[in-house]
């Protein structure tokens, strides 16, 4: 029985800038991905956008997403603190 996965995760930002800084940071790299994973990262404007595709477990599915958002919450995190940082320079 054939069990394929799909998602697509959508995050907007303020700006293309932030967009597109978060969109290279979770790009990931599919070298190591299990069979049957796809993970495709871009930006449009701002907002990124991921496309997730699977073919397997629901596990491996959901870890994949998880993985995702939180690459994409240090991502932000790191981006505040680089803004803040110049802005008190």
């Amino acid at each position: 029985m054939r069990n394929l996965l799909q998602a697509t995760i959508r995050l907007e930002y303020p700006d293309r800038a932030t967009a597109a800084a978060v969109a290279n940071a979770v790009s990931p790299d599919n070298a190591n991905a299990p069979a049957g994973l796809t993970v495709v990262t871009h930006h449009e404007n701002n907002v990124v956008i991921t496309e997730i595709s699977l073919d397997g477990k629901f596990a491996t599915f959901t870890a994949t997403i998880d993985d995702l958002l939180e690459a994409a919450s240090t991502a932000e995190k790191t981006l505040h603190i680089a803004k803040t940082s110049s802005d008190e320079l």
